[in-house]
């Protein structure tokens, strides 16, 4: 379940920002990348209206990496408002500022859209009122001016919230299902896995074939997708799931997905899988419902 896509604030519009994200990291070379690029320097792939001059063909020419960058939203913020629009290509002395800034406000949006998508659930009146709270704190914070994002501790921010996310995800999945909070569970075989309801809430799923699995009501929150396999997986009241994890996964026209959530180009290219007969596990709990 994710937020609602009308909130525009927490998705990329790169045609209001200043190619941040192709400026300010750094780059190493490696399947993520096909260059060494030093931080705060732009990519040689940036074209002077700040739009990717390979964007269409990112992966073919060993950009992958940035095909599953999101900002939430992050760029427009510093360039819009925190600057008021002032282009760093206009003003070179307001880029390592704009840096800066970029480099507080990115976790912080991430952290506004996970409030948001919390806020969106069913749960109990007292635990909303509290992340709602949260959420205007967190909103209000994004839109300080340099001076004050310089002194923001978004560490520590987070590590406050993160508990109130817990209980959120806690009350949505109870009962809950197995934890693999954290777990390392590359190229893992979790086809046969009963994943509803699970934590998955930091779990390391790199190259895990999760064909055919039913996430329902799982928490994915800060899970590592990267080549995962989701063929054929239902994943429509995932909890947490955003773009760009699905955007480093595998997947095809059988992936089951929010209605918030955009099925990735790259994806169709793929063979559609059989569908698998479901696991024993599945199958006798859903008798058990029936009963």
């Amino acid at each position: 379940m994710s937020p609602d896509p009308a909130s525009a604030q927490l998705r990329a519009d790169c045609g209001r920002c200043f190619g941040l994200c192709c400026v300010v990291p750094a780059f190493a070379a490696s399947a993520d990348f096909a260059i060494d690029k030093p931080a705060g320097q732009p990519c040689p792939n940036l074209r002077p209206d700040h739009r990717c001059g390979i964007h269409d063909d990112l992966r073919q020419r060993g950009f992958p990496g940035c095909t599953v960058f999101d900002c939430f939203g992050a760029g427009q913020q510093v360039a819009q408002v925190t600057f008021g629009g002032r282009d760093w290509r206009d003003a070179p002395e307001t880029l390592p500022a704009m840096a800066e800034a970029f480099a507080v406000l990115r976790p912080v949006h991430e952290l506004l859209w996970y409030l948001t998508a919390a806020v969106a659930l069913r749960l109990p009146v007292d635990l909303g009122v509290e992340l709602e709270r949260a959420r205007a704190e967190t909103a209000a914070l994004a839109e300080g001016d340099p001076a004050q994002l310089r002194t923001l501790d978004v560490v520590a921010h987070r590590d406050r919230l993160n508990p109130l996310l817990s209980r959120a995800s806690d009350a949505v999945r109870s009962p809950g299902g197995a934890d693999h909070r954290g777990a390392h569970l590359f190229g893992a075989d979790l086809r046969r896995v009963d994943l509803r309801r699970a934590n998955l809430r930091g779990a390391l799923l790199i190259g895990a074939d999760l064909r055919g699995a039913d996430l329902s009501l799982a928490d994915v929150t800060g899970a590592d997708l990267r080549g995962a396999d989701l063929r054929s997986a239902d994943l429509r009241t995932t909890l947490f799931l955003h773009q760009a994890q699905l955007d480093a996964a595998r997947g095809d026209a059988r992936t089951e997905l929010p209605a918030t959530l955009t099925r990735p180009t790259h994806w169709t290219a793929l063979p559609l899988t059989p569908l698998r007969q479901p696991s024993r596990t599945n199958a006798s709990a859903r008798r058990s419902r029936r009963r």
